[in-house]
């Protein structure tokens, strides 16, 4: 069963009750300034949108965040820029 393969402890959804649907979901994984997006199996509620990652997936995300915090990022595809507007204020915008 993919459920047991993936050690997910619910079948039901903690937050709501809803039923769970294995996808492939993005994850946003931040470690000091920056930033890496990754494609990763989650369990899904269909009900709430809650989703639940299994332990491997998790340490996946922290191995990430590390690495992240370090600069150690050779091994990482570079996929743009991204920035930081500090002025609250639409003036000037556009």
């Amino acid at each position: 069963m993919e459920r047991e393969k993936n050690r997910m402890p619910f079948t039901k959804c903690p937050v709501c009750g809803g039923e769970l649907e294995t996808k492939e979901v993005e994850k946003i994984v931040r470690g000091g300034k920056h930033t890496a997006i990754l494609n990763v199996s989650a369990e899904v509620c269909l009900h709430c949108g809650e989703k639940l990652y299994a332990e491997e997936t998790v340490r996946y995300f922290e191995t990430i965040r590390h690495k992240l915090q370090r600069q150690v990022t050779n091994d990482f595809q570079i996929l743009g820029n991204s920035f930081t507007v500090t002025n609250n204020s639409a003036e000037g915008v556009l």
